[in-house]
């Protein structure tokens, strides 16, 4: 740290109580100095050779036959009166980067200029400034942090502008010229503790380009935000740099930030921060993390933000929404709100990701037509799928909330409909673990939800565990038993089994339009296989692919399954509900109907996966 030694005569200032100061001299005292609630026993002439101030309040007490004066006023108190008092009377006095802006605010009060006497204590300070201090990181920094309680006049000094800019001037120089010391407010390296040639090594690493990050977060949200704005218009540092430069001071002053764990009470605290970073944050995508964005969004919403500072996170965190975990979307919500999370907040941030990839329209020159492009490299396939995933693993969560409405986890679930995926092993998890904790749905709305997987995309583990599902509608347990028996057979090589003509219709009957429909359509889908039922699908199933595992012949399989399709009570009671005379007219229809969704399903592929995720 950098100092200043001033006069050569001892320091002879003594205390006498809590309340007297005075000088040890033969000279008797001639004048009372008060200072709040210290009482300074002076002499008159060192004083008033290099105060203008003192010399017209000494003036003013001697027309009223009085020996004291009021200068409680003074900035800095006591302390910044008694180095002015002291420079007066010629005695060592050290300036250091802790005491420097309270005594040049002093001095400034008690008007000590070179007007009144050469090398004044205003002349020297000034000196002291621009040639150490300015010149010195840390003792930059320090001197900035002292100028908030002496406001306005350290401002009008320029003393913090003359801080602010000798700090953004160090932090945008090129880091080859920047020694590792400049940061003094890293943990300590092991070779800070080591020997010489240790040291030597040190001064030799090479310095990031975030090495001043750190030691700023000590300065209060309203200095730091003059910093930055500061090292921004230098326009030298990348947006990277300073988002690092945000998220240190975030995760340094907000309590339990870091952890997405924001203590109780300390809103006021929250607002005034969480505001000031989110406005420095920089435009350009990806500068700050994605988790870094949530967790800034969760405490505005914990700070009680309004709708425009949480639009702004909202939208930045859909720009790069792939980066993000399921962990980081599970946002709080609100009180009085009776669901646990904010879906809607999440699926604001889909909309704005996926606006992304929307057709943009060219300004149309002079003399040609409107073009429509797609932007080139807006979302790639990897960023898209990324995306789908994590919306899957965020339905699972949210949907053990037993107040989640059906139509919100829909919604969310269509959103990301249009991206495909290998697997629908995420999105079957949220859909059983709805059904789950919502076993009083209705069969309209279980046939809806489950309409959202593809069941020809589950894995082999997936499917069996569908098998067992007691929780599934029974259309569901053999469409997975279906397109299981077709992936068996074609890993064998063989062709797939001719199914009965039920079957074929229950399996077709949630591809058909709305114009086919059949007499018990909810009853299908309300219909629940017992487990026993289950436990000897999955039996069959197992057995069918141990015999495909030994090389059992296309039609050996073949025939075991369908076999297996044909016997089971569990396909039997599909039809049991129906009337004799509604069974002899499905029966008659079913055949041609069934043909001609076969048909249908061959030619439109699309229209078949219209209530599947793909």
């Amino acid at each position: 740290m950098k100092f200043m030694k001033l006069g050569s005569k001892s320091d002879s200032f003594q205390t006498d109580g809590n309340s007297i100061r005075y000088v040890a001299t033969e000279l008797a005292t001639d004048i009372t100095v008060n200072v709040g609630d210290i009482k300074f026993h002076l002499h008159k002439f060192p004083l008033l050779s290099k105060s203008a101030q003192l010399q017209k309040l000494v003036t003013t007490a001697n027309g009223e036959n009085s020996d004291e004066v009021d200068i409680s006023d003074i900035p800095g108190g006591p302390s910044a009166f008694e180095i002015c008092a002291k420079f007066c009377y010629g005695m060592t006095v050290t300036i250091n980067a802790y005491n420097v802006v309270a005594a040049r605010c002093a001095a400034e009060y008690l008007g000590m200029h070179e007007t009144i006497e050469k090398g004044n204590l205003i002349y020297k300070i000034e000196v002291f400034l621009s040639s150490s201090i300015f010149r010195s990181w840390k003792d930059s920094i320090i001197v900035l942090q002292t100028t908030r309680s002496l406001l306005p006049l350290s401002e009008e000094l320029k003393v913090i502008s003359h801080c602010i800019d000798a700090i953004a001037a160090k932090a945008c120089v090129d880091v080859s010229k920047v020694e590792w010391s400049y940061s003094y407010n890293r943990k300590n390296l092991p070779e800070e503790n080591g020997t010489e040639s240790n040291l030597n090594g040190l001064r030799n690493r090479l310095v990031p380009k975030d090495w001043w990050v750190e030691d700023l977060c000590e300065l209060e949200i309203g200095l730091y935000k003059r910093v930055v704005i500061t090292i921004r218009t230098k326009a030298i540092l990348s947006d990277e740099v300073i988002g690092e430069a945000l998220k240190a001071y975030a995760y340094r002053r907000l309590p339990g930030f870091s952890k997405g764990m924001i203590q109780s009470g300390q809103a006021a605290k929250y607002r005034s921060t969480v505001d000031t970073i989110v406005w420095l944050l920089p435009a350009e995508r990806g500068s700050v993390s994605c988790s870094f964005l949530l967790k800034l969004l969760k405490a505005a919403m914990y700070a009680d933000f309004g709708d425009t500072t949480k639009g702004q996170l909202i939208k930045k965190i859909g720009h790069q929404l792939e980066e993000a975990s399921v962990n980081d979307l599970l946002i709080r919500a609100g009180e009085g709100e009776t669901m646990i999370y904010d879906v809607d907040s999440v699926k604001k941030m889909v909309e704005e990701f996926l606006m992304r990839d929307q057709i943009a329209e060219i300004e149309p020159e002079e003399g040609h037509e409107v073009q429509e492009m797609r932007k080139p490299g807006i979302l790639s396939d990897a960023s898209k799928l990324m995306v789908a995933k994590l919306i899957d693993g965020y339905l699972a969560e949210i949907a053990k909330d037993p107040n989640l409405p059906l139509l919100k986890f829909i919604e969310l679930a269509e959103m990301v409909s249009g991206i495909s995926r290998p697997a629908h092993d995420a999105l079957y998890r949220a859909v059983d673990m709805y059904l789950k904790e919502h076993p009083g749905i209705s069969k309209s709305e279980r046939k809806r939800i489950c309409n959202l997987m593809d069941c020809k995309k589950l894995s082999v583990d997936a499917c069996m565990h569908a098998m067992q599902n007691d929780r599934l509608p029974l259309r569901v347990v053999v469409q997975v038993l279906f397109f299981e028996q077709v992936r068996v057979a074609a890993s064998s090589g063989s062709s797939t089994p001719d199914l009965p003509k039920s079957i074929r219709d229950l399996n077709n009957g949630s591809q058909r339009s709305s114009r086919s429909t059949t007499t018990n359509t909810e009853e299908d889908w309300d219909a629940v296989a017992t487990a026993d039922e289950l436990k000897a699908l999955k039996e069959e199933v197992a057995s069918l692919r141990l015999a495909n595992g030994r090389n059992g012949v296309d039609k050996a399989a073949s025939n075991k399954l369908k076999g297996m399709l044909k016997s089971k009570k569990i396909f039997t009671k599909l039809w049991s509900n129906k009337g004799e005379k509604g069974e002899k007219s499905g029966s008659d229809s079913s055949e041609s109907t069934g043909s001609a969704n076969m048909e249908e399903a061959k030619s439109t592929p699309s229209r078949n996966r219209r209530h599947s995720v793909s």
